[in-house]
């Protein structure tokens, strides 16, 4: 296997564009499953301080680059390595997707898929993890505040005020950082969460037609947009939880070239993103890409 090590002493020994060594590693892998590849790698562990690392609504110029042409057939390993980011464009890239391939897709997560990318991974058939990935919680925030905290501090202020009224002053100055129907806004964002990932879970991954998958999806969707036990948003999943929690999950460490290529592909990426202006890397196995930098806010293809 090409390490992160292995994957630098490439490069540099052989003085090989890093874009010719990460395309290598993407078909590579996409020839070994006989599958199209589409990876989606963002540079928020590289460059924490710039945008659009997120999943946004953006990302669906660079998946359509990368679908067109392709034999969808063949079905998709999507590669996922993201922070997260909104559910709504979550939505419209799984709509768009599973239109494409028919519902035949594979989640990869090599290292990090968590939130929306959480939810995305829920929408295939299959995820394949390794000892090193994870997912996490897809309770939604909210300018970075978690969704549950403000309808508990909302719910506590409510309670509260029905014994203790003299604490009206308190709890008007303690809100009032919110906006007028922050509340609301809340609320539906944790039910779109959850109903997202049960509709997807159970129209691929599950049967929600039939009992016992309806009460495993009800547990798998309930355990992740759950906060009291996640604690914080960025709880890591490993794939022992999630296969615990009734997800299907393949291990990687099962098929050693499987394994292999993965783990190339992803260290290629991770070097990309770490020796280059890219913070993000939307790309299929045929080379096309769809690159945005921090220099200019938009795609090279």
């Amino acid at each position: 296997m090409s390490g992160w090590s292995g994957v630098l002493k490439e490069i540099q020994e052989t003085q090989t564009q890093i874009d010719y060594v990460r395309r290598k590693y993407v078909k590579q892998l996409s020839d070994l499953t006989g599958r199209n590849t589409i990876t989606y790698y963002s540079g928020w562990l590289n460059k924490r301080t710039t945008n659009n690392t997120d999943i946004n609504d953006s990302d669906m110029t660079g998946f359509m680059n990368c679908v067109y042409g392709l034999d969808c057939s063949k079905g998709l390993d999507l590669v996922l390595h993201t922070p997260g980011g909104s559910p709504a464009a979550a939505e419209i890239i799984v709509s768009y997707l599973r239109n494409k391939f028919s519902n035949d897709i594979r989640v990869i997560v090599p290292q990090l898929a968590m939130s929306a990318g959480t939810m995305m991974a829920c929408s295939a058939k299959e995820i394949i993890m390794g000892k090193q990935s994870s997912l996490g919680p897809i309770d939604p925030q909210i300018n970075g505040i978690p969704a549950y905290n403000i309808k508990s501090e909302f719910e506590e202020a409510k309670k509260d005020l029905l014994t203790n009224p003299a604490n009206t002053n308190y709890w008007a100055i303690k809100l009032q950082q919110y906006p007028a129907a922050f509340m609301k806004t809340a609320i539906d964002a944790i039910e779109l969460s959850e109903l997202l990932v049960k509709e997807w879970l159970g129209t691929c991954m599950f049967d929600n037609k039939t009992p016992s998958d309806q009460a495993v999806i009800d547990k798998i969707a309930s355990t992740l947009n759950e906060h009291n036990s996640s604690k914080i948003h960025g709880r890591h999943f490993n794939s022992d939880f999630c296969k615990s929690m009734g997800l299907k999950v393949t291990m990687m460490e099962d098929d050693s070239q499987l394994q292999e290529a993965i783990l190339s592909l992803h260290h290629s990426y991770m070097i990309s993103l770490d020796l280059t202006q890219a913070i993000k890397i939307i790309e299929n196995q045929d080379g096309k890409s769809f690159i945005s930098s921090v220099v200019k806010d938009g795609g090279r293809v």
